[in-house]
């Protein structure tokens, strides 16, 4: 009964002495909404990272293209990540989904409701806390938007702390 207590305790000191403490990262990000035709985006997001799951707030903003009659489109999401727990050869892949808000105008229409987003990218390092950011998104916009399901490819400078 002691050796097995000893092996417990030993078990749960190499679990929770190992574990990795919370981080943050910030990403200021530039890409393309492909949807109906592409169309710049920018924007901004802020996580914060356990092992293998992270939390995120991100608003990003496309602009309108009333020649091509795409609309502009604003999103407010809440995501969660699920992370690979370490980087390999400077690489950490992720996936995520998430929820929140979008406002869609072209022109003088407008619509406004909930949406939800699914994706996936990673994070490449490149000096300290510095790395870039890719990342590929798909949304699903609810309500009367003129395109349901847009996609958005982009790249960011991501700053951990």
């Amino acid at each position: 009964m002691r050796h097995c207590f000893a092996c417990s305790a030993l078990f749960a000191v190499c679990v929770f002495g190992i574990a990795r403490p919370a981080s943050a990262d910030l990403t200021a990000f530039v890409g393309t909404n492909q949807t109906p035709s592409n169309r710049p985006t920018r924007g901004v997001a802020l996580g914060l990272s356990l092992l293998v799951v992270g939390f995120e707030f991100e608003y990003s903003e496309t602009v309108e293209n009333r020649d091509g009659s795409a609309p502009s489109l604003q999103t407010s999401m809440f995501n969660m990540h699920l992370l690979t727990p370490f980087g390999v050869s400077g690489l950490q892949f992720y996936g995520t989904m998430g929820g929140g808000v979008y406002r869609e105008r072209l022109d003088n229409r407008q619509e406004t409701s909930a949406g939800a987003n699914v994706g996936g990218g990673l994070k490449m390092s490149l000096a300290g806390p510095i790395r870039v950011r890719f990342d590929y998104r798909i949304f699903t916009l609810r309500g009367k938007p003129l395109h349901a399901r847009p996609q958005r490819l982009y790249v960011g400078l991501n700053l951990a702390f």
